[in-house]
C-alpha cells in the first residue's frame, strides 16, 4: 500500500503545480517542487519553484479512505489517510494545533465537537473500586457494602453505596 497524504494549497499554488504537472510543463518557469520538514516533524517549507511557502503537518479529525481506479468502473480502495500538508501564502499564521478541526469539506466542519461521542466523566475512586470488587469476584471472594435489589430472570443489579 501507498503511504497517502492531502496536500491543500493556496489556490495561486494550484493553479502553478496544475501547469508544472500538465502536458505543458516545459512551458512553465516552476521546474521543482520540494517539500522539507523541521526536526519537529510538524512545520515545514514548501518550495515550488524560486518560492517558498510555510507548510504545517495536521492531523486530520477522521480517516478518509482514497480510491483509484482502473477501468472508471471498479474502485480500488489504496489507503486510508490520516494527516494533511497545509500549505500558507508568507504572511498567514501557523496553526497552534496539531489536528485540523474541520476536516476536508463543508460537513466535517468542526467534526470531533458535533459528530463524535464525547468521553464519558468517570469517577476514577468507582472505577478503581468496581475493578478490585470484579477481581474479588472472579477469585471466588465476596463485594464490601453491597446491596441486591434484584434477582429476577438471572440478572443480578449492584448497587453500590458511595
Amino acid at each position: 500500500m501507498d503511504e497517502q497524504f492531502v496536500l491543500r494549497v493556496p489556490p495561486s499554488v494550484a493553479e502553478r503545480i496544475n501547469l508544472l504537472l500538465s502536458e505543458n510543463a516545459s512551458s512553465s518557469e516552476d521546474k521543482s517542487l520540494d517539500l522539507e520538514f523541521s526536526e519537529d516533524g510538524r512545520t515545514g517549507t514548501f518550495v515550488i519553484g524560486n518560492e517558498r511557502f510555510p507548510a504545517s503537518l495536521l492531523d486530520l479529525p477522521c480517516v478518509v479512505e482514497s480510491y483509484k481506479t482502473y477501468d472508471d468502473n471498479a474502485l480500488v480502495k489504496t489507503a486510508d489517510i490520516g494527516q494533511m500538508i497545509l500549505v500558507r501564502e508568507s504572511g498567514e499564521a501557523s496553526p497552534d494545533v496539531v489536528e485540523y478541526r474541520h476536516g476536508l469539506t463543508p460537513p466535517m466542519r468542526d467534526a470531533r465537537k458535533r459528530r463524535f461521542r464525547r468521553e464519558p466523566d468517570l469517577n476514577p475512586e468507582l472505577v478503581q473500586r468496581v475493578e478490585k470488587d470484579l477481581v474479588n469476584i472472579m477469585s471466588g471472594g465476596t463485594v464490601e457494602n453491597l446491596d441486591i435489589l434484584d434477582t429476577s430472570n438471572l440478572v443480578l443489579f449492584l448497587c453500590y453505596n458511595l
